[in-house]
């Protein structure tokens, strides 16, 4: 069976290809006949299955995770493409070929590893340098920073995400330092770096991208704080505070509590973190949401749930358009004025109008009893 990825489907399309299963639920319909949701990816995105009969038995042949062969017809459905599943199976592992289905960072990963090694080559504080030397020494590590994605859902959800994002930072981190005085560089470097490096060991991402065990218990924060404590104790004389302060960023960087932060920002450079790593992640979800919708040429997205917006996607036009919006943003002038009438000399001057509204009165107004007194 030839592989029918996931963008190269169209409305009405008859689809029979295998597809990785990332979620599946049994619901009831209005009727009370069950009918069962699969969440289908592969490396190129995500579509949901519809199963409207037998739902009950069909679910009973696969589970989460596993490959499945389907036949269905594509439909859209309130601006989104789902497949309407007649036949499904299960495939066993052995006939997929699992780079088919799990997407990677657009960016490549040697020029990712080329950026990194720059960094760390930049970082002039001895101390830093060395732990940040441990952890690229670390084959194991690296093999699993190179290839972790960087959440589950909301940012950056592809292999080798994590390193992009701690780049993407850290781009940002070099940006910010001439702007504000007496920032330590190195420490932000090495914070955005190291601030999600507990994901390596969060993250499950052989099959589709879930939580391990560990990262249920602990949490990529506590892990990362972990990690990093054992590098510092394998060097011998690393100031303590310069510890605390890079813990304290690892701590903090979600930034409120709220958002599962153990600690608050506390430090210049962890406010710094906390504003930057919020930004690129977000703007990195939006733009996925953005892309994963059909290209119908509407100006605003569907619903994003994690957001709680609808998002307007039309701000990059090429075509020229005169609707104020565009007006706006070609560079409008500040004042419009009318154009003066023209005065002939045989024709008077114009007068200007001696209407004017009446002035309110106190008289009835609650503030009389108050003008009186004054």
């Amino acid at each position: 069976m030839t592989k029918i990825f996931v963008k190269e489907i169209h409305d009405r399309d008859l689809v029979a290809s295998v597809f990785l299963v990332k979620d599946k639920i049994t619901a009831m319909a209005k009727n009370g006949k069950p009918y069962l949701t699969v969440r289908l990816m592969d490396k190129s995105g995500e579509i949901e299955g519809r199963v409207w009969d037998n739902a009950d038995e069909v679910a009973a042949t696969f589970g989460k995770d596993d490959f499945i062969a389907i036949r269905a017809k594509a439909s859209v459905y309130l601006g989104k493409m789902q497949l309407i599943i007649a036949q499904l199976k299960q495939v066993p592992d052995a006939q997929v070929n699992l780079a088919d289905f799990l997407p990677e960072s657009p960016r490549s990963l040697e020029e990712m590893c080329g950026q990194l090694d720059l960094l760390l080559e930049s970082i002039k504080n001895p101390w830093l340098r060395r732990l940040m030397a441990l952890f690229r020494e670390d084959e194991p590590f690296m093999a699993l920073y190179r290839s972790a994605p960087a959440a589950k859902g909301m940012h950056h959800v592809y292999l080798g995400g994590l390193l992009e994002h701690s780049l993407s930072v850290a781009k940002l981190v070099e940006l910010m330092v001439p702007q504000y005085e007496r920032l330590n560089r190195d420490l932000l470097v090495a914070g955005a770096l190291l601030h999600d490096v507990g994901k390596v060991r969060e993250m499950a991402y052989a099959r589709a991208f879930d939580y391990t065990d560990e990262g249920k218990l602990l949490g990529h924060i506590t892990i990362g704080v972990e990690m990093i404590h054992e590098k510092i104790i394998r060097i011998d004389g690393f100031p303590r505070e310069l510890g605390l302060l890079l813990k304290h960023m690892i701590l903090s960087h979600h930034g409120q509590y709220e958002y599962g932060s153990p600690k608050r920002p506390k430090t210049i450079e962890a406010t710094v973190l906390n504003y930057l790593d919020d930004m690129d992640s977000k703007i990195n979800g939006i733009r996925t949401h953005m892309n994963k919708e059909l290209d119908n040429g509407a100006r605003w997205t569907g619903y994003h749930k994690l957001y709680d917006r609808y998002y307007f996607r039309d701000n990059c036009r090429e075509e020229a358009d005169s609707s104020p919006v565009a007006v706006y943003a070609q560079g409008a002038p500040d004042v419009v004025r009318e154009p003066e009438p023209e005065i002939t000399p045989t024709s008077p001057p114009p007068v200007p109008s001696q209407h004017r509204e009446p002035r309110p009165s106190f008289q009835n107004s609650p503030f009389a009893a108050l003008k009186e007194k004054v």
